[in-house]
């Protein structure tokens, strides 16, 4: 059996092993493929693992060796489906293997912005020293306890983020596209309109469709509190970034924490790369060891299960 890894850099830039894959055959890793050189690469496959490394219908129609393709992420939308499902090769996700990672990245965003770690931290060596005072503070400095956060998206990360808003004493409001069976004590489903007029703090959690795109526009900003703060961990495409970034240096809000744009890396000219009061990480809220190490597992015993003739995490109905 011929396993070839398309780009395994960012779930294993050396810290963990690719050595249980190799129990099912030979092994190819590679770091990164560009475009050009994916085909050559799959040539004699018969399995395929990516992570961000496209494969569409071009390429899978001139990979006769290939039979399953397994991605190294929950997100699929790397993959053609359809060329997939009619070569009856089964695509399988990692589902739900960042899900605690994810939801500590918010928090860290937002506290962040409550606390203005970064800002004190960077001056502390130069001021601190130099203060009248025995403690001094360059921002407004803000308590969590009883504010409202509402989660937009209620999956295992919105879920997540929701247990740990009430762990700080945080009212919760919840809009969802389906209502869930159990809503835990503390959480008030509402509205999108209610849900971002009455936050203090808003974080997406929702997945990327024709409805959500740009959810998050001038419209729905001007509606919120001007000492409101929004975390983005899901995806980018969710906010309009030029109205994120008006609403931003005009004071319409108060900051944002995003670990997710609309092209990744970063555009340069991107509006919210020097917009005020906003933090960015590049998207790194997933890579933790521990959830990548989960990853890992999973996408092995994919195989192991494919292999088997019982395939798990199907996402193309094969």
């Amino acid at each position: 059996m011929r396993i070839v890894v398309l780009d395994g850099y960012t779930l294993n830039p050396g810290d963990l092993s690719w050595e249980p894959l190799k129990a099912f055959g030979e092994v190819t890793v590679y770091d990164r493929t560009p475009s050009s050189e994916i085909e050559s690469r799959l040539t004699d496959a018969e399995i395929a693992l990516t992570n961000k490394v496209p494969l569409w219908h071009e390429t899978i129609e001139k990979l006769p060796n290939l039979k399953y393709i397994g991605i190294l992420a929950t997100g699929y939308n790397v993959v053609d489906m359809e060329a997939a499902h009619e070569r009856k090769i089964p695509v399988t996700n990692i589902p739900a293997y960042s899900t605690e990672s994810v939801a500590q990245q918010v928090f860290a965003h937002l506290l962040n912005l409550t606390n203005h770690i970064t800002e004190h931290a960077q001056q502390s060596p130069q001021k601190w020293p130099a203060s009248a005072d025995f403690s001094y503070w360059d921002f407004p400095l803000v308590e969590l306890q009883s504010l409202t956060m509402g989660v937009v998206g209620f999956g295992s990360i919105g879920r997540a983020t929701a247990r740990l808003a009430t762990a700080f004493g945080m009212k919760v409001l919840l809009n969802t596209r389906t209502r869930p069976k159990d809503v835990p004590d503390g959480v008030t489903l509402t509205d999108l309109d209610t849900l971002f007029l009455e936050s203090d703090v808003v974080s997406l959690h929702c997945p990327l469709t024709a409805d959500t795109q740009e959810m998050v526009n001038k419209e729905r900003l001007v509606k919120m509190k001007s000492s409101a703060f929004l975390i983005n961990t899901g995806r980018g495409p969710l906010i309009n970034e030029q109205d994120l970034a008006d609403a931003l240096n005009n004071g319409q809000i108060a900051g944002a924490g995003l670990d997710v744009l609309s092209k990744e890396p970063a555009d340069p000219n991107n509006p919210l790369l020097t917009a005020k009061n906003c933090y960015i990480t590049p998207h790194i809220a997933w890579a933790t060891k521990a959830s990548r190490s989960r990853l890992m597992k999973i996408a092995i015993e994919n195989v192991r299960q494919f292999l088997a003739g019982n395939p798990q995490n199907v996402v193309n109905g094969i």
